[in-house]
C-alpha cells in the first residue's frame, strides 16, 4: 500500500482527522483526533498513525475504558477521514484510511517500549501542546493503514 505524493502532503498538513470505530451494536463511532504519521523510508512500506490518549479532558479517568478503545478491542478495524475545507469548494479534498487499531502500552512502572516511545517523540514534534502532558505513562493507539482512498486529489497516472 502506498500513498501518493498528494496523499501525504494532505496528511501531513492536515492538523487533525477524525477516527471512526465500531461500537459493540455495530454503530459506527467517530471522535476526532490529532495524530502523528510514522515516518517512511520507502513506498513499500505501510504508513503507521498515531493518536494519543492524552491527558484532556475525558468522560472517564482511565483511558482504557474510553469508548473507542473499547472498540478497538473488541474490533479492531478503524478508518481514519482527514479533509482540507476551503471556501472555494474547488479546494475541497478528503482521505479516508482504513486500517487495523491497537494499543501500545508502556511497561510497568511508567516505562516506554521502544515504539511508545517513538510514537510519543512523534506526537510532541508534531503538537506543541503534548510537551507538558504525561503521554509517557499512557496507551497510544497505533493504527497500521491498509488502503487509501482520496477525492480530490491529484493521484499519479503510471507510466
Amino acid at each position: 500500500m502506498t500513498l501518493t505524493d498528494a496523499e501525504r502532503v494532505l496528511l501531513a498538513e492536515a492538523r487533525r482527522a477524525v477516527l471512526a470505530t465500531i461500537a459493540r451494536d455495530g454503530r459506527p463511532r467517530l471522535v476526532p483526533i490529532a495524530y502523528a504519521v510514522a515516518p517512511w523510508p520507502g513506498q513499500s512500506e505501510k504508513p503507521i498513525l498515531y493518536s494519543a490518549l492524552d491527558e484532556k479532558p475525558k468522560s472517564v479517568d482511565d483511558p482504557k475504558k474510553l469508548a473507542r478503545v473499547r472498540d478497538i478491542t473488541a474490533r479492531n478495524d478503524v478508518t481514519v477521514l482527514v479533509d482540507r475545507w476551503d471556501e472555494d469548494w474547488t479546494l475541497l479534498a478528503w482521505l479516508r484510511l482504513d486500517g487495523t487499531a491497537t494499543l501500545l502500552e508502556p511497561t510497568a512502572g511508567g516505562t516506554e517500549t521502544g515504539r511508545h516511545r517513538d510514537a510519543v517523540r512523534l506526537l510532541r514534534d508534531r503538537y506543541p501542546q503534548y510537551a507538558d502532558q504525561r503521554l509517557e505513562d499512557r496507551p497510544v493507539i497505533r493504527i497500521e493503514i491498509a488502503r487509501a482512498v482520496s477525492w480530490r486529489l491529484e493521484r499519479e497516472v503510471s507510466a
